[in-house]
């Protein structure tokens, strides 16, 4: 009998380690799997995302000075309207700016409408991201309109392979307005585009909204980069390396709790 006991002791023991076999290579799978996916999640974002700092105030309320963005890396081809790019034209400066895409090659864009709005190809334009403070118009005869779309009144056929910009914070923004008589009329060529502002990453983190205004228009919008893929990957890699590293420890203060239960303890 007492072999029998021996016996069933040593199946008993034998199975809890092959259990514990299997559960060291999963976590162990856990833990590469993670690295892979953590890595690769910030290697991805290095090479797709371009952190920019803004220095001034032409974009707010969408982007405030000294804002941390993350730019999408892109090529001019790719950018439409409604787009917060930025671009670097010797024109307007030789260091990056950021602007907002409102007309590209082909559109007619006009300002302003029926109550102050911006229009392209004769549609209003609902701009619900426009700073609120009032915008002096040029003509004394005109009215201050809060939240209005420019202070400068313009019409601006754009050449093809270009772009009209402007700022969210028409009162304060230097922008295509100020170089309507300049060759091209203010539009910047699209190869000029480096990067599309994607996100806020400091001091809050946000998604950059692609405007609903826009959709309706030949070409409708652009669709965010993958950034929450990227950042699901990273989060999910953690996870994965957190768990599998704490599996043999938990393992281990699990056995002893069953072994105290038992009263097996040496």
């Amino acid at each position: 009998m007492g072999g029998t006991r021996t016996s069933g002791t040593q199946v008993i023991r034998g199975g809890g380690t092959g259990r514990g076999g299997l559960g060291n290579v999963l976590s162990g799978i856990a833990v590469a799997v993670g690295f892979v996916l953590f890595l690769g999640g910030f290697v991805w974002g290095a090479l797709t995302y371009q952190p920019y700092t803004v220095p001034t105030d032409s974009m707010v309320p969408t982007v405030r000075p000294g804002d941390r963005v993350l730019a999408q890396r892109i090529d001019g081809d790719q950018v439409r309207r409604g787009d917060v790019v930025i671009f670097t034209d010797s024109v307007w400066s030789n260091s990056p700016m950021v602007k907002r895409v409102v007309a590209v090659g082909g559109d007619t864009v006009k300002c302003c409408g029926a109550g102050g709005k911006l229009t392209v190809n004769g549609k209003e334009l609902d701009e619900p991201y426009l700073d609120d403070s009032h915008v002096t118009p040029l003509d004394p005869a005109t009215v201050p309109v809060p939240g209005g779309a420019s202070d400068t009144n313009f019409e601006v056929k754009v050449p093809q392979g270009n772009l009209f910009l402007l700022g969210d914070h028409r009162a304060a923004s230097l922008d295509s307005r100020a170089h309507l008589q300049e060759s091209g009329q203010g539009t910047v060529a699209r190869s000029a585009v480096s990067a599309r502002v994607d996100a806020l990453a400091w001091p809050s983190m946000s998604m950059v909204e692609r405007p609903r205004a826009y959709a309706a228009l030949p070409g409708g919008t652009s669709r965010p980069g993958p950034l929450r893929l990227q950042l699901a990957a990273v989060v999910a890699g953690a996870a994965l390396v957190l768990l599998g590293a704490a599996y043999g420890p938990l393992t281990r203060v699990l056995g002893r709790g069953r072994r105290r239960e038992r009263g097996d303890v040496r």
